[in-house]
């Protein structure tokens, strides 16, 4: 006989659902804009925040397949994190379009700050004050609101078929 009582919460297989897609699809709006706006080699940048500079120095479809697998991570991630946040402040789910745009003002900041400094490329700046706007103002756009606006559309209540 188990005595020990189970203390894990069931896993809300919709929750999981509405992250994976929205993380994809902001993921891919991000990763669309980046390809046009860096080039297709964007992906091996990211590998390289993982693994150096040297790491990645000789390309190849495992390395550029790594950082998109990377890109992805992280877009999903944001996701869950903003969903997390929407079960304890519900005016993120209600006001999609604010909340969307401070939200990727925030994931950027969160990246430049914190992610790229300790990565394996360092990267802390100086930056350019044109360069900071320009990423804030994308991850507004391509993040922030896709996560927001997809949060929103996959955990509202659906209406029963039988009513």
């Amino acid at each position: 006989m188990n005595t020990r009582s189970d203390d894990r919460a069931p896993v809300d297989m919709r929750a999981v659902q509405a992250i994976l897609f929205t993380g994809v699809i902001a993921g891919t709006i991000d990763i669309a804009q980046a390809l046009i706006q860096f080039g297709l080699g964007t992906p091996y940048s990211i590998s390289a925040a993982l693994l150096g500079r040297p790491a990645v120095a000789a390309h190849g479809p495992a390395l550029w397949a790594l950082g998109m697998l990377l890109h992805y991570l992280i877009a999903t991630t944001a996701t869950a994190v903003y969903y997390a946040a929407s079960r304890r402040l519900a005016f993120l789910l209600e006001h999609p379009l604010v909340c969307g745009l401070v939200y990727g003002m925030a994931v950027e900041n969160f990246m430049n700050l914190v992610v790229l400094p300790l990565s394996a490329l360092h990267a802390g700046g100086p930056y350019e004050l044109h360069d900071l706007l320009n990423g804030i103002v994308t991850h507004m756009v391509t993040v922030g609101l896709p996560v927001a606006y997809g949060l929103r559309y996959f955990t509202r209540p659906r209406l029963s078929a039988t009513h």
